[in-house]
């Protein structure tokens, strides 16, 4: 290897049952470099950090770390960290009712010649690492009593009194405010200069740009390339992540109604919750589609869930068709007119072990109550002319939705909701992971709901499928709403506003 690089991983592939994860994927981290791993949803990253640190084993390709002669593989986290790779996530797997000593040296602590626990030594020891690396703590006390930033900080400090040669940061800025951003920035750049190869995996395009010199992107399991952060702009960063480039877009240009007049049907102001979206301010008209843009953990899920009280708000007011209300749940939203189709089909929307009907009529059942239950006849009845309305690829209505492929299932979270008759839909990444035919059938329906005079709040990382079916969209970056188009929408215009307006 080069002198300066401390990893080199070539023709990384990944088979998962069904699913190339990764094709033929590289990465180069140097010495003394902080180096950005980026890519969407899906893109592979986090299947590729987990080949590195030994928890997947890849089917081909090559992983060589400075110092050691040929290639490695690393068969378990404790394989990774004695060649020198070590993985501080945005979860802490430390223990908080230890103290940051014990933390630290936990499976290695010093001995005494009666081979007891070296308690002083290992404080002492502690104490040092702690003041060299410029984190203010006492070593003596619990885990627990401090910050999420500083665990992460102690985190860092074992694995780099582990001697690592490779620190991998996964989303470790997630769960910080900027005061405990700027902290991990400078302790990153402070190990920089000890010579560390740092990979950073983050969302959040402000902090790439503030303390990374490199950035590899991927994209659908694939390499789409290496950058010096000086020649990625944040909108060609944007494109790349997208897998569209600006000079072969096309803009798309769609003829909007104007909604000036229309009654309004959500109104919220200053809406916010703590530590995932800042106050906000939107109005969404009857009848009208407004897409929410940007890339994923810029907070467009989070913004929906503070609307639909899946994540009580902590600040602001909202208002729905023109009535001021009170949403500290789902259900109040439920009862309000709402309905929410979430991101994670698998997690927060079916029920694997019911049947297709049983889905179906879950939101309906709830929102009567335990005391008015549906008839079967009546079950049977909604069950079939929604799966005929969105075009369910079931054998009947009583198979188990576990049964189904990802974009019937989705189909189905959907007729969940459409069975409510909702005046306002949340629908959070509702084509993500199904064929063309499918998404197609979901737009036609969002317009034709529309058209019925319903409004909808669509969220999705495809921008094309944003542009045909919205009216408007809002822009969202690092938990705020940061703009709003609603004129001459284009893919360029919005990519550009996603990048926060620079070339």
């Amino acid at each position: 290897m080069e002198n300066n690089v401390v990893l080199r991983a070539r023709g990384i592939s990944m088979t998962f049952p069904g699913v190339k994860a990764l094709d033929n994927v590289q990465l180069t981290l140097r010495k003394g470099e902080i180096h950005a791993l980026m890519g969407e949803n899906g893109a592979g990253k986090s299947t590729l950090i987990k080949c590195l640190t030994g928890i997947n084993d890849f089917e081909a390709g090559e992983i060589h770390i400075d110092g050691i002669n040929g290639t490695i593989k690393n068969h378990s986290t404790r394989d990774a960290q004695n060649v020198g790779i070590s993985t501080v996530y945005q979860e802490v797997n430390l223990c908080p009712n230890l103290s940051v000593a014990e933390n630290l040296f936990i499976g290695r602590e010093p001995l005494t010649k009666l081979h007891t626990i070296d308690r002083k030594s290992y404080n002492s020891r502690s104490q040092k690492i702690m003041d060299e690396l410029g984190i203010s703590v006492d070593v003596t006390q619990n885990l627990e009593n401090y910050s999420l930033a500083i665990q992460q900080m102690v985190a860092i400090a074992r694995a780099v009194d582990m001697e690592c040669k490779v620190l991998i940061l996964d989303e470790p800025t997630s769960s910080l405010d900027d005061e405990e951003v700027e902290k991990l920035f400078k302790l990153m750049r402070k190990l920089k200069e000890k010579g560390v190869g740092i990979l950073f995996v983050t969302h959040f395009l402000e902090q790439v740009y503030a303390v990374c010199d490199r950035i590899t992107v991927l994209r659908n399991g694939t390499f789409v390339g290496e950058y010096p952060i000086s020649e990625l702009p944040r909108v060609k960063l944007v494109a790349a992540m997208m897998g569209k480039y600006l000079n072969d877009l096309e803009s798309i240009h769609k003829e909007n109604k104007d909604f000036t007049n229309a009654p309004m049907e959500i109104s919220a102001k200053g809406l916010s919750h703590t530590g995932t979206v800042k106050p906000f301010d939107l109005d969404i008209h009857k009848g009208e589609v407004v897409g929410v843009a940007g890339l994923l953990g810029s907070g467009r899920s989070e913004l929906a869930r503070a609307i639909y009280g899946a994540d009580k708000a902590n600040t602001g007011t909202l208002e729905v068709d023109g009535k001021p209300v009170k949403i500290n749940q789902p259900i109040d939203a439920m009862n309000k007119g709402m309905g929410m189709l979430p991101d994670d089909r698998k997690a927060e929307g079916i029920i694997a072990d019911l049947s297709v009907r049983e889905n179906i009529i879950l939101a309906l059942q709830a929102k009567r109550g335990m005391f008015k239950l549906l008839s079967r006849a009546k079950q049977e009845e909604i069950a079939d002319r929604y799966i005929d309305l969105v075009q369910i690829k079931t054998a009947s209505r009583e198979t188990l939705i576990k049964q189904l492929s990802g974009g019937n299932q989705q189909k189905v979270i959907l007729a969940r909701w459409l069975a409510t008759d909702p005046d306002f839909l949340i629908l959070d990444e509702p084509t993500r992971g199904i064929d063309i035919g499918t998404k197609s059938e979901i737009q036609k329906l969002i317009i034709k709901l529309a058209g019925e005079g319903k409004s909808v709040l669509f969220i999705s990382s495809e921008i094309e499928e944003m542009l045909r079916t919205s009216n408007r969209m809002i822009i969202m970056r690092d938990g705020e709403k940061v703009g709003e188009l609603d004129r001459e929408l284009s893919q360029e215009g919005v990519m550009h506003a996603i990048a926060g307006g620079e070339g």
